[in-house]
């Protein structure tokens, strides 16, 4: 295998093994890791054209109360937001630009130095640069703008947000069509992996981007995969203030990786911290918050004549959907049975190992 020399082979890189993502192949716990084809030096098989955007000079947008932040540093992940206006039905290029003007207007009346987020797609499909010079740092794929749109995370992360009020309805066609053009460009340019999409609310505490866009995240990461030309596993964001059997895994699964964290159910903040810890030593974000990429470091995979608290979980995980099966730890026969009964039953191979397809549809 050839060391990546350049930065679009690192790219081409990093878009599958970012986060410790792995593809899934034919057979279960089959694993593929996507890199360049054997006996090729084609860099580009992973290239996704540019969306058309509007650059803050088109718009017509006044100029930055202070110097922008150029970060030498790549995002790690772009996180999506709704602007919480009205749910208007001018499409038009025109409503989109007048649009990012009212933006950068009312995050000036904040005391913000600009616009907070880098980009803006209006509900008719128009994209839009926010921050000035978050158009050429994405272009050149080796910078990043320092944002204002979600506290914590403006160095890390690219802000989208989409025009409208996504609480009960979802955007329009052309709308999400357009996220998913501008966000596996975005991914392709940075070497940010399909799955590390968020919403706002997964890292701060508030509404956005709406329940009913926030919902359809899984869907967005899928189609961004897709765009990409690669096949990810999507797993369920898991973060403070969740509770349940899913948290109860994780808990366990952190504590099989040698974290202490009670196992009680509930997300809080002794979990958010073990899990940032278990992030930092995996080589990942230390954000607290368990998402894809965690969730393929975290798990183990566990057989007949296994023990120990990664058992637990899967125990846990086969009693909430009613096998009958004690949370002991020790996967004996009937841990086994009750896990091919499971398999059969998700149109999984049934051959009684919990391995990474298992465990997806197990927490998912």
């Amino acid at each position: 295998m050839n060391t990546p020399t350049n930065r679009r082979e690192v790219l081409r890189w990093g878009l599958a093994l970012g986060g410790g993502l792995l593809l899934a192949g034919c057979g279960l716990n089959k694993v593929t890791v996507l890199g360049p084809p054997e006996g090729t030096n084609d860099l580009n098989a992973l290239a996704v054209a540019a969306p058309t955007v509007a650059g803050t000079a088109t718009w017509k947008a006044q100029a930055p109360k202070e110097a922008i932040t150029l970060l030498a540093a790549r995002p790690t992940r772009v996180i999506v937001h709704h602007t919480a206006t009205a749910n208007v039905t001018d499409y038009s290029q025109a409503q989109g630009y007048a649009l990012a003007r009212s933006i950068q207007q009312s995050h000036f009346d904040r005391g913000w130095i600009d616009t907070g987020q880098h980009f803006t797609v209006s509900r008719g499909g128009y994209v839009m640069e926010g921050r000035h010079r978050s158009l050429e740092a994405a272009q050149g794929g080796g910078q990043h703008v320092r944002g204002a749109h979600c506290e914590g995370f403006n160095d890390v992360s690219v802000g989208i947000e989409n025009e409208g009020t996504y609480t009960s309805t979802t955007p329009p066609a052309a709308q999400y069509d357009t996220l998913v053009r501008l966000c596996a460009w975005l991914c392709g340019q940075y070497g940010i992996p399909a799955t590390e999409l968020y919403g706002h609310r997964d890292f701060v505490n508030t509404s956005c981007p709406g329940d009913a866009l926030y919902a359809r995240l899984p869907q967005l990461r899928r189609d961004v995969a897709a765009r990409l030309g690669v096949s990810v596993r999507v797993w369920p964001t898991t973060r403070s203030g969740h509770s349940g059997e899913r948290v109860r895994s994780v808990q366990y699964l952190l504590r099989a990786r040698s974290q202490a964290v009670t196992v009680d159910g509930s997300y809080g903040s002794g979990t958010g911290t073990a899990v940032s810890a278990f992030q930092s030593g995996a080589g990942l974000t230390p954000d607290g918050v368990v998402g894809s990429a965690t969730w393929e470091r975290l798990i183990l995979t566990v057989r007949q004549g296994d023990s120990g608290d990664a058992v637990r979980a899967v125990q846990g995980q086969l009693g909430a959907r009613g096998y009958a099966v004690a949370v002991d730890g020790a996967f004996g026969p009937g841990t086994e049975s009750a896990v091919r009964s499971f398999q059969s039953g998700q149109g999984l191979t049934a051959d009684g190992v919990v391995g990474p397809n298992t465990w997806l549809a197990l927490v998912g």
